[in-house]
């Protein structure tokens, strides 16, 4: 290391950014994978709504569930 410029490295500040990295990473991968925005989500309910109004609309005794 003589010459390198470098100070002495704190090996526990080394693994903790390591584990951080990692956690991120799996969090990016599954985010991804399985998430979805609040838009999407929010979209997705209100078509719902829609489909159930609709669907209700087309009974022919409205008193009866």
């Amino acid at each position: 290391m003589a010459g390198s410029g470098s100070g002495p490295v704190n090996l526990n500040r080394f693994r903790k950014e390591k584990a951080r990295a990692a956690t991120k990473a799996r969090a990016d991968e599954n985010a991804l994978k399985y998430g979805r925005t609040k838009a999407q989500n929010a979209a997705e309910s209100a078509d719902e709504a829609r489909a159930q109004r609709l669907l209700d609309g087309h009974r022919r005794d409205p008193d009866t569930e």
